[in-house]
């Protein structure tokens, strides 16, 4: 390949990883590249990653997107957090919602003085203090940054959205920006003898695409990254233990709430998502202990509408492979791991693992210090979200199922292990600036399944009594008096980003 630019990218498969990449790159580098994809009609897509994080709003605004017509084009609700039932106990509801909880004060964060009200009989429950919190309960959303005529945060949310939908969004957009769409099935993969380097694919046609640098799209097969270049991969079902998710479709029963719900069942959990034309609905289960249908039997008796599409069985592993970048290939999407979407986490991996490869785009020779960098990061990335996923299994008082016994009672990577003993001891939290998981996500879920710190920060003390209960009193007031003022969620997209019928 030799040295200087990079000339041609082909990105093999498209679905949301193939289309998010090929859009941002042509986006960005389009006037110096060649971009093209390869997909085929014929292979389906897993297609069930319709739940997102708040930072897409950033892929989205540096594509350009007019939120109002994504949202359109989508059949998207909005989202505010994620209500998990059943996890700590059978019966418990707690919710992660997004954004802040109260309103921080000097050097410690607001639920350090909560922990000390609470303490004091002077504070209600901690989302009582979440303003995403309680417009998610009333059913509200308005785009809003801060509360009006107050020092607090407004709303922060994310999407849900029909992820083949957003797919054939972005190849429009991407299509636009120049990127060539070839349609037909790899049938070879060439490399160059001396070092490995893919140099060409082969189509079932015969037609043969040359490029510099691979995108490995292709999904679970991993087309390039393993069955070509032969990576490896990390196995982490023994934190992770479930194998299966059983997917359908259901038709609404009413409006759609502006929050995903995961519901734990005795061997896994169930999502639901509300978009504006129908309701997706998951059960994420371990074969191990429970039958596929026995599976599919507990989705079916807990949907909320009548299911508009057949059952369909997706199994994986989770785990990562041992290099998202090897040689002149990047993994990106299910071809480099699998998290379960617990918290929602699978698109937002494909963003960061295109972000980091515009960050990192190579040049010809491709350095092996930038292919190293890349694979650190990577690699930090998918073990903080592993170790946030693993939490929610492990903390749990649910004794009712071999399932819930063998993850409450397991071994769990130290850095975890570190992490709940600093809160159970301390009330204290720390993380890594590039984590992606905050403060107030790690402590919605730890207190909300039942870890209770015992004790608070001595800084918490600087306030009288009364102060603490007219802070306390104060932001509660401001957040009960404008939840009211805020519009339904299906006003609000009635008003501003309603779908058409399909």
């Amino acid at each position: 390949m030799g040295t200087g630019r990079v000339k041609k990218v082909v990105i093999v498969g498209g679905g949301t990883a193939g289309w998010m990449t090929a859009a941002m790159m042509a986006k960005q580098l389009g006037k110096k590249l060649d971009i093209t994809l390869v997909e085929s009609d014929a292979i389906g897509t897993i297609g069930v990653g319709e739940a997102t994080i708040p930072p897409i709003q950033l892929f989205n605004n540096v594509l350009g997107l007019d939120e109002n017509e994504f949202v359109k084009a989508t059949q998207g609700t909005f989202k505010l957090g994620i209500e998990f039932q059943n996890w700590g106990k059978i019966g418990d509801k707690y919710m992660h919602t997004f954004g802040t909880v109260g309103k921080d004060v000097g050097m410690i964060q607001f639920y350090q003085y909560w922990l000390r009200a609470h303490k004091e009989g002077t504070a209600s429950d901690l989302w009582d203090y979440s303003f995403n919190f309680q417009a998610a309960m009333a059913g509200k959303f308005s785009r809003l940054d801060k509360i009006p005529d107050s020092p607090m945060s407004g709303i922060t949310y994310a999407f849900h959205f029909d992820a083949g939908l957003y797919a054939k969004y972005l190849s429009g957009l991407a299509k636009s920006f120049g990127v060539k769409r070839v349609e037909g099935k790899v049938m070879a993969v060439n490399q160059r003898p001396a070092d490995g380097f893919i140099t060409s694919v082969t189509l079932e046609n015969g037609d043969m695409i040359e490029g510099d640098l691979f995108v490995d799209c292709s999904g679970f097969r991993g087309l390039l990254i393993e069955e070509a270049l032969e990576t490896g991969y990390h196995d982490w079902s023994h934190w992770l233990p479930v194998d299966r998710a059983i997917a359908v479709p259901s038709e609404n029963v009413g409006p759609a709430r502006p929050y995903t719900q995961s519901i734990a069942h005795t061997a896994g959990w169930q999502w639901r998502i509300p978009l504006q034309h129908r309701t997706g609905n998951g059960h994420v289960f371990s074969s191990k202990f429970m039958s596929e249908d026995e599976a599919a039997s507990i989705l079916l008796g807990n949907m909320e509408g009548e299911a508009i599409a057949e059952p369909r069985t997706i199994p994986f592993k989770t785990g990562m492979r041992k290099k998202f970048w090897n040689k002149n290939c990047v993994a990106i999407g299910l071809s480099s791991g699998f998290l379960e979407p617990l918290e929602s986490t699978s698109i937002h991996i494909i963003q960061t693992s295109i972000t980091k490869l515009m960050i990192m785009f190579p040049s010809a020779d491709f350095n092996q210090e930038d292919i190293d960098e890349y694979n650190r990061q990577a690699t930090f990335d998918f073990e903080r979200i592993r170790d946030f996923i693993i939490l929610h299994y492990y903390a749990t008082e649910r004794s009712d199922s071999p399932f819930w016994n063998h993850v409450r009672t397991m071994d769990i990577p130290p850095e975890l292990q570190h992490k709940i003993a600093l809160f159970k001891t301390s009330g204290r939290i720390f993380r890594n600036r590039t984590d992606l998981f905050n403060d107030p996500a790690w402590l919605q879920v730890m207190y909300g399944q039942g870890i209770t710190p015992g004790d608070y920060h001595p800084m918490a003390d600087a306030l009288t009594s009364d102060q603490l209960k007219d802070y306390m009193a104060n932001i509660k007031t401001i957040i009960d008096s404008n939840i009211p003022k805020l519009p339904s969620q299906a006003d609000f997209i009635a008003r501003h980003c309603k779908a058409a019928l399909q």
